[in-house]
């Protein structure tokens, strides 16, 4: 779960675009903590120790303990802007959290075992469908990330939000569908030899029906042979050889 953790800053007396460039001039990050119906406060914070909490990473799913010169804020990150530049941040946005509260938050998702998905042992691609996963949950059980277990996943299958494991009373914020978090798709590599393999099917399939018919036609003119009889005509032979008798006949009265 995700720790709570410590942040000083100063209340800023004045706000505005004005106050803003003051503070960063000094080496501060403009911020508002608001929110649990109590009027926002505008501080500032060391623009080198909110980087560094930043850039280690889960910086919006972690519960702070934000000192406002003396007086204590439990919060969560709502966002923050970076400098397009040199992206360093230039201002924070942070939500009073009251004590027990469930809040809403986006929570990474960690792809476990892919080793043991057949489809991407087979040449399939893991296709991440979302990154991350909004959830309700208590604000201090927040988990830094939830696990898709990729286990038994064939080529063309999907891993819905139905098939991770949540922790107890933390639940999805989308609950009238089983969403899909990932599927394992077709690489180009594998349709080629999908197409190839169809190919070789076809003209083996082909080959046989050949050989198949070849052997009907052959025997066919076996039964042919074996039901002629020596010395016989074609029927009509046999049908015109009686007129010739009978011409020959003819002429023996004469």
């Amino acid at each position: 779960m995700a720790a709570k953790h410590e942040l000083k800053a100063t209340a800023r007396p004045e706000v505005g675009k004005g106050a803003a460039r003051t503070a960063r001039r000094a080496g501060k990050v403009p911020g508002v903590i608001y929110g649990d119906k109590k009027p926002p406060v505008a501080i500032s914070l060391d623009a080198v120790e909110l980087t560094r909490r930043i850039y280690a990473g889960h910086f919006l799913t972690t519960l702070f303990s934000v000192d406002v010169d003396g007086e204590k804020h439990q919060v969560i990150s709502r966002g923050f802007q970076l400098d397009p530049l040199r992206d360093l941040p230039t201002h924070v946005d942070f939500q009073r959290v009251a004590p027990g509260a469930a809040i809403r938050v986006a929570v990474p998702v960690k792809f476990t075992n892919h080793d043991a998905a057949p489809g991407i042992k087979r040449g399939g691609t893991l296709n991440i469908v979302r990154h991350t996963v909004e959830l309700i949950c208590p604000a201090d059980a927040i988990p830094d990330f939830i696990t898709g277990d990729l286990t038994g996943l064939e080529i063309g299958h999907s891993l819905h939000i139905s098939a991770i494991k949540l922790s107890e009373n933390v639940r999805p914020v989308i609950r009238d569908r089983d969403f899909t978090v990932a599927t394992i798709v077709s690489s180009s590599g594998y349709l080629e030899e999908q197409l190839l393999a169809k190919q070789k099917e076809a003209e083996a399939a082909a080959a046989a029906a050949a050989g198949t018919l070849a052997a009907v036609e052959g025997a066919e003119g076996v039964e042919g042979a074996e039901g002629a009889v020596p010395g016989a005509v074609p029927a009509e032979g046999a049908a015109a050889a009686p007129a010739a008798d009978a011409k020959g006949g003819d002429k023996g009265k004469k």
